[in-house]
């Protein structure tokens, strides 16, 4: 027993840290010291966290230290924007303490862990989750649509500019001029010379036909040249435009009016090659373009999914992940092209991504104050979601689901409902049962990725995973969009919905998503709405007509070495965009309790790596205690000596293990050591401010990651 109170005095004065500090040290006041391993994560399962760590207690300084372990269950408060997980309501699942076998000692235990546990702030790194978590059963999707977009190879500095269908103008009335609505490109024509102006960064591109023969100008007529003016001033205005990359170079000016992906070069395009593989990738291009010496075969990679052809100018048929060349999957980390393993089936840094995409971000939402509002073109439309007995509302930027004689609209990941398709609207505690089924040839397939946890009178607990912003996992990989069209509703309004090709959408570990490349920082100029844009959630169907709430024509320019990262405010929790929600509350036991609720929009945890003001951090001595001990799902506890052979604890006694034991344990111990690489690899990019879109595509995470080319 008196082990026990040992272990519980550490409980009481520290709080679980920084992965790469592991294992932690506390010296009693009598002389004892408690050791506690680097927590082992075991599955993720609905939200809940389920894992286990090694301890060992040495009640008097020179005694043998006892070695045991703990299983725990916890629900995971999330912020992707720190990265951070905070381990809430724990409970305390098994204790394994060899020599106390005393089952009421041990239920006395359980039962105080469970008591104190939740009265600290218990943290991991999400990027130490990811590297060591062993299992996950979130959604995966398995009816993606594959088939290849339009692929054009150009050699010259060239920008897609896509149009939704045949170009569409419409008076706008605040411009005073025709515009072409159903692009997320400003194009506009002049009332005085009838010809079409096309806005690109700092340049103005000129053509007599919209689909083709653009060139730059600097000869704009009065109404071009007032509109210039206008936006010029609303740069100088906007704080948060980001200058790094930009590019006032001409461009080639490519437009499709279909599903189409552009890939380039700097001039023809020349092939180095890549250590210890048949791999040759084009390094003189910032997409993802290969060659198999040994079939001659040319591969690129596109939204996370890959396409092979025999030349450059196609035809381009999809290949799946795990039936690329063997030697994708032994492209070095570290190397030039190591962002591409996160898309490479059987990778370590593919099976991160999928377990990152199944993490939700987590939030509490007032249900007093917390509401939506839902606009239609005319009166609600409601159109039959196949598979399933609901319908969906097409005429409206929102996206409103009718299911029997409710209503509920999911806005910035929260779930509300109504007795009427326009409202007035409340927090739902609930969300539709046939949710699940909603295929993915459906608009409103992302909602499924949008979860209510748990309800009390004041708040309702919420996440959603990176599903709902367009991150699916596929098979053993993680892609960009469901590869569906979904076609738009034109009306006085236009609601374009989420497309998957045409922006150079790439993956990056710490911030998901990105478009770039092919876009100098200020190319895009469309209307914001207060948060909306073009592309999936957060800015999810936005109307592209008056009034215009975000700003004349709000520029999504986030921009650094050529990427654009795609989330608002340079954030990946959109949670952030809400006054009613708060994220990563830790007192959640108290939720009813207005004392214990922190102001609307607020985190309330301290920063990350930060202890709570008074209390006393336990410290680490690297020289007496390595981070070199786990315990298995059985409890048996590891070391792992300087000569990297493992010791099994028995009978109060280190015993060396056989081969067949160490392969396993070794596996553990190299997800352990991936996971503190990660999280170092985390701070040391972070330390210059916010993350956003700043960092390279390095896949691989287990080092940190300077602005090499991007």
């Amino acid at each position: 027993m008196k082990h026990i109170l040992l272990i519980l005095i550490w409980l009481t004065a520290g709080s679980l840290i920084a992965q790469s500090d592991w294992p932690r040290t506390l010296n009693t006041q009598k002389g004892g010291i408690i050791i506690i391993y680097q927590p082992q994560p075991e599955r993720l399962q609905e939200g809940k966290l389920i894992g286990r760590a090694a301890v060992s207690v040495r009640e008097i300084a020179g005694d043998e230290p006892l070695f045991g372990a703990f299983w725990y269950e916890t629900s995971m408060l999330t912020d992707r924007d720190s990265r951070m997980a905070t381990m809430d309501g724990i409970k305390i699942t098994d204790v394994k303490l060899p020599g106390i076998d005393d089952s009421d000692k041990l239920n006395r235990f359980r039962k105080f862990l469970e008591m104190e546990i939740p009265k600290w702030n218990l943290e991991i790194s999400m990027d130490a989750l990811v590297a060591t978590l062993e299992e996950t059963n979130g959604i995966v999707s398995d009816a993606l649509k594959n088939d290849p977009p339009a692929v054009i190879y150009v050699t010259v500095s060239t920008t897609l500019v896509l149009i939704e269908g045949e170009p569409k103008l419409q008076l706008d009335e605040k411009l005073k001029m025709q515009r072409v609505i159903n692009t997320p490109f400003l194009i506009v024509q002049s009332p005085e010379d009838k010809k079409f102006y096309l806005l690109g960064g700092k340049l103005w591109y000129v053509s007599s036909a919209i689909k083709e023969g653009w060139k730059t100008t600097a000869q704009l007529p009065a109404s071009i040249r007032k509109l210039d003016d206008q936006l010029k001033e609303q740069e100088k205005k906007n704080t948060d435009t980001i200058k790094e990359g930009e590019d006032s170079s001409p461009r080639e000016i490519r437009i499709s009016t279909e599903a189409a992906e552009l890939i380039q070069s700097k001039g023809e395009g020349v092939f180095a090659s890549i250590a210890g593989t048949s791999l040759l990738y084009m390094n003189n291009s910032d997409d993802e373009i290969f060659m198999d010496i040994n079939t001659q075969q040319y591969y690129v990679l596109l939204s996370g999914r890959w396409y092979v052809a025999s030349a450059m100018k196609g035809p381009w048929a999809y290949v799946a992940s795990d039936k690329l060349p063997a030697d994708f999957q032994k492209i070095p980390e570290g190397s030039e092209k190591d962002n591409v393993l996160s898309s490479v089936a059987g990778t370590d840094a593919a099976k991160e991504a999928v377990l990152d995409a199944q993490i939700p971000q987590t939030a509490k939402v007032d249900r007093k104050t917390a509401t939506c509002t839902v606009k239609y073109d005319g009166e609600p439309r409601f159109e039959k979601i196949e598979g399933t007995s609901m319908e969906l509302a097409m005429n409206t930027s929102s996206t409103v689901i009718k299911s029997n004689t409710k209503y509920y609209c999911v806005e910035n990941a929260v779930w509300f409902e109504s007795a009427s398709a326009s409202g007035p609207w409340k927090v739902s505690t609930e969300r539709p049962k046939e949710v699940e089924k909603i295929p993915a040839s459906s608009p409103a397939y992302n909602v499924q990725y949008v979860y209510i946890y748990d309800s009390t009178p004041d708040v309702v607990y919420v996440g959603y995973t990176p599903g709902y912003m367009g991150c699916y996992v596929y098979g053993p990989t993680v892609v960009y969009g469901t590869g569906y069209y979904y076609n738009p509703w034109y009306g006085p309004y236009y609601y374009p919905h989420p497309v998957t090709y045409g922006y150079s959408m790439h993956y990056n570990p710490w911030t998901g998503w990105s478009m770039g490349f092919h876009y100098s920082a200020g190319f895009f100029h469309m209307s914001m709405y207060g948060g909306g844009g073009y592309w999936g959630p957060p800015m999810y169907r936005p109307p592209y007509h008056p009034p215009y709430h975000g700003g004349y024509y709000g520029r999504n320019n986030i921009n650094h070495y050529g990427d654009t990262n795609i989330n608002i405010d340079r954030s990946n929790n959109i949670y952030n965009n809400r006054k009613d929600v708060s994220t990563r509350d830790v007192q959640r036991g108290n939720a009813g309790t207005k004392a214990n609720q922190p102001s609307a929009g607020t985190r309330d945890v301290q920063n990350r790596g930060q202890n709570k003001a008074g209390q006393q951090p336990a410290t680490r001595d690297a020289t007496r205690n390595p981070n070199n001990v786990l315990a298995d799902k059985q409890g048996n506890v590891y070391q792992k000596k300087d000569d990297g052979n493992w010791q099994q604890r028995d009978n109060n006694q280190w015993q060396n293990t056989d081969r067949s034991q160490q392969s396993s344990i070794n596996q553990q111990q190299q997800m352990r050591d991936r996971g503190n690489a990660r999280d170092n690899s985390f701070n040391n990019t972070n330390q210059g401010g916010n993350m956003g879109g700043s960092m390279n595509r390095g896949g691989g995470g287990a080092r940190p990651t300077p602005s090499r080319r991007r």
